[in-house]
């Protein structure tokens, strides 16, 4: 039975975290595909800091449903402009679980330094606020892991195939990609036989270790 109080204030403190997770991984996408000579992003406006920009109205539903996965709007790249198809599209796609990596290590730090000051602060009028900005970079460390160590798994379309694509001959990466019209079912199923509850699940006791030592 759904605790309807439980999920709103969840989804309260994972909001700023989550949004920001999803808003610097396509920004990031983008900003690396124009560094490469690919300006389909930035004509596009996707290279703003603006979550709104990325949310996929579609993939925001299921996350909020299933509280596990969920998609953003993906950023638009030609790799016709890449001098290097193969290099550029290895970088561009690497870029977005880095920068779900490079968040979750900022909000590690700034758990730390709140940390320090709920301790400064202990009995004082601060001590809830200070409590709440702790608990908002604990999702932030957990949802950006999650977020990075999701995006790598390679399945067509998430990140990880594509970099394992830029291995292959070109004749088996074509056909390896082709699997991206049933990636989303993949997805799906392997969510019902409990692969990535196994697998996140492990990422909640490493964060948890990680804000407890």
């Amino acid at each position: 039975m759904f605790d309807i109080t439980q999920i709103i204030t969840e989804l309260a403190l994972v909001a700023v975290p989550l949004l920001m997770g999803i808003t610097f991984h396509e920004v990031a996408h983008g900003y690396t595909a124009y560094r490469f000579g690919d300006p389909t992003a930035k004509n596009a406006g996707r290279l703003t800091l603006n979550p709104i920009k990325h949310l996929d109205p579609l993939g925001t539903l299921v996350l909020v449903v299933t509280r596990m996965i969920g998609w953003a709007k993906p950023v638009p790249i030609n790799p016709a402009y890449f001098e290097d198809p193969r290099k550029g599209i290895f970088w561009v796609s690497l870029a977005g679980p880095a920068a779900n990596f490079c968040l979750a290590a900022g909000f590690y730090v700034l758990f730390y330094v709140l940390l320090m000051f709920q301790s400064m602060f202990a009995g004082g009028s601060l001590e809830p606020l200070l409590g709440t900005a702790l608990a908002i970079c604990f999702y932030g460390i957990l949802l950006n892991i999650i977020l990075g160590i999701f995006n790598l798994i390679p399945i067509p379309p998430l990140d990880g195939s594509k970099i394992l694509a830029t291995f292959m001959p070109g004749s088996m990466a074509g056909q390896y990609m082709q699997l991206e019209k049933y990636g989303f079912l993949i997805i799906i199923l392997l969510v019902f036989l409990g692969v990535f509850q196994g697998l996140f699940g492990f990422v909640i006791n490493l964060v948890y270790s990680l804000v407890l030592i």
